[in-house]
This record gives structure tokens, C-alpha cells and sequence, in this order.
């Protein structure tokens, strides 16, 4: 038996089907997923209809895409220009697929391998139990009823209405509510740079060598500290698969983008890289 984890899929269906045969994926074997399954690649219907499909065998963590296609569906939002999952909302299987998919977890830990998976990355002003803590936070709203009992409760479908912002920028132990959940979310989806003191920087999307000055990739930040475990993450295409951090280990490597398709084997260190086929 073997584990995987694989990068960024975003609907890559023949880069993802070719990679799990060169890996020579088993049914013995357990695979890693570290969010953004679905949008801007040719294939999100066939991706998450596989995925789900695949069941106790495959674990997910949310990307900010796959909560992009939950806001659509469930929150009232509309599609962006650049989204490519038009097949998949208009699919008569997309509320089954939307309502597997909320059932997923921000964090997925596995203390045997001693590794831990996310999809952007670990703020590191919070220790492992305490991001622990604050993604069951979330994902008991997401994964719980539409609309919650209660004052001041929150159901998925506010949650996923309420959820797109920047604000607030960084954490505070007194947050509350959907300013709350909505940092939460940021950290663990959409986390790249961050400033000395924790607060998230939305604007820098490219490399590490043309940040702004002031900012630190999250994996750098000052406040950095030592994890027993270590941490799988993608959404950073721009990284390359290449972290300054041993225990960070980068996944995404732009298969959207005409790049290709990683998988990284927990047991052994080895990477396995599929070139890209579709360019969105």
C-alpha cells in the first residue's frame, strides 16, 4: 500500500487519469487530494463525479474553487468570466456532487504518516491543535444543515452567501460569526503572503523572487513555528513545486496553466510529475 498526494487537478482529467497510471495506483493504495478539484480545466464534471466515486479511498481538502462551485450552487453567486465548470452546475447530478463536496474538510491530518494536507497553507501564528480547532469550526457549517436553529447560528447556505471578502485581514481570538469563519476560510484556501505580523496579502500571485517588499510567504513569516508534522499544500502554481521550507511541501505545479500534474508518495519522498495535455 502506498499514498499519494496530487496536486491542483481544476478539472485535468487526462493529466490526472495518465499520472495515477504512472504511479500505478492500486486499489490498495490511498490517494490525497489537496483541494481546487474543479474550474478553468476542460473536465470538472468527470473529475469530481471520479473523486467521489472513489470514496473512503480518496481524501480531499477544499480548495477556494471547489468553494467558488459551492457559493454558485448553493449560495447565489454567479459564475466568473473565466470559469469553466458550466457543464458540471448544469450536470443532474451537480446538487449530489455540491452537497459530497461540503462534506469535506479545510484540514485533513494523519498522525501515523505525520503528515498534515491543506490547500493554501498553516498560519503560522497557530499551532496544529488550534488550526485543527478552527477548521472543524468551519467545516460544521459546511457540512451541516442549510439553515441552522437558533440566533445567531449560521446554516452552509449562509455561510456560502456571506463567504467572498478580504476582511478581516488577519486573525483575532475575538472574532466572531461570519467575520470568523470568513478569515478561517482565507487562511486555509487562499493564504500566500502575509506581512510580519499574520495579516494575509490577496494582491501577489506570482513569485517569490517579485514579492512586494514587508511580505513573507506564509512558510517564511517570522513567527514560523516548528510542526512535528509535515504540510502538503498547493493553490501557489507560481512556486513551482519549490519551498524554502523541508517540512512545506508544494504541489501545485500548474497542470491548468500547460505545465503538468504532481503527485507526491508519502512513504518515500518521491515525486512523479504528468505533463499537460489542455491549456485553459
Amino acid at each position: 500500500m502506498a499514498t499519494y498526494a496530487i496536486g491542483d487537478l481544476q478539472g485535468c482529467q487526462k493529466e490526472f487519469s495518465a499520472l495515477l497510471k504512472k504511479i500505478k495506483f492500486s486499489k490498495k493504495d490511498e490517494l490525497w487530494l489537496v483541494g481546487d478539484l474543479v474550474n478553468r480545466g476542460p473536465d470538472s464534471l468527470q473529475v469530481l463525479r471520479r473523486i467521489m466515486a472513489m470514496g473512503t479511498q480518496a481524501k480531499v481538502v477544499l480548495g477556494n474553487h471547489d468553494l467558488h462551485f459551492l457559493a454558485i450552487l448553493f449560495g447565489g453567486h454567479q459564475p466568473n468570466r473565466n470559469d469553466t465548470f458550466t457543464e458540471l452546475l448544469t450536470a443532474p447530478d451537480a446538487e449530489k456532487l455540491g452537497h459530497w463536496l461540503r462534506k469535506q474538510p479545510l484540514l485533513y491530518r494523519d498522525r501515523t504518516l505525520g503528515y498534515l494536507m491543506v490547500h493554501a497553507g498553516l498560519p503560522a501564528q497557530w499551532t496544529t491543535k488550534q488550526a485543527s480547532g478552527y477548521a472543524a469550526e468551519v467545516h460544521q457549517v459546511l457540512a451541516g444543515p442549510a439553515k441552522a436553529k437558533g440566533a445567531n447560528k449560521l446554516g452552509y447556505r449562509d455561510y456560502l452567501r456571506d463567504l467572498y471578502g478580504n476582511e478581516p485581514p488577519g486573525w483575532d481570538d475575538q472574532l466572531q460569526g461570519m467575520q470568523r469563519l470568513r478569515v478561517i476560510t482565507n487562511y486555509f484556501t487562499r493564504m500566500r503572503l502575509v506581512d510580519a505580523a499574520g495579516n494575509l496579502n490577496f494582491s501577489h500571485k506570482g513569485s517569490l523572487a517579485d514579492r512586494p517588499k514587508g511580505l513573507y510567504p506564509w512558510f517564511e513569516m517570522p513567527l514560523a513555528r516548528p510542526r512535528k508534522q509535515r504540510i502538503l499544500f498547493g493553490h501557489w502554481a507560481a512556486l513551482e513545486g519549490e519551498t524554502s521550507a523541508d517540512n512545506c511541501i508544494a504541489l501545485d505545479t500548474g497542470c491548468v496553466w500547460g505545465r503538468g500534474l504532481t503527485a507526491f508518495c508519502l512513504e518515500t519522498g518521491k515525486r512523479y510529475f504528468e505533463a499537460a495535455r489542455d491549456v485553459a
